[in-house]
């Protein structure tokens, strides 16, 4: 099975623009929320957890410089995408945004999918 890799930001970082501030990124947080409501998926993903700071050299390394915003899953070779992947960098498909990753973990996971 092709390994998929979600990146999330770490949480508790600062913003040297707001400074004495404390952060998290919304956007990770609910993706963790999902993580944390099926534990089965991030058993059977590579969860990185990674620090505010551009450039992010793991994400870049992966689907460049462009595409850093997180959250983020790089899809592994062979991986079935299920209609949800937002670009390709390099032949590595990629899926960016809470809403398209939470529609994805449904379709590959069969999980639950967000009321609207």
């Amino acid at each position: 099975m092709p390994v998929d890799t979600l990146f999330l930001l770490a949480p508790d970082f600062a913003d040297p623009a707001y400074p004495g501030t404390r952060f998290y990124c919304e956007h990770c947080a609910q993706i963790e929320g999902v993580l944390s409501y099926y534990p089965q998926v991030a058993r059977v993903m590579e969860v990185r957890r990674i620090s505010w700071p551009r450039p992010r050299a793991a994400v870049v390394a992966l689907v460049g410089e462009d595409n850093q915003w997180l959250p983020l899953v790089v899809l592994g070779e062979g991986s079935d995408d299920h209609g949800c992947a937002s670009g390709v960098h390099e032949g590595r498909r990629f899926i960016s945004g809470k809403d398209g990753i939470a529609r994805w973990f449904s379709a590959r996971f069969g999980i639950a999918v967000p009321h609207p």
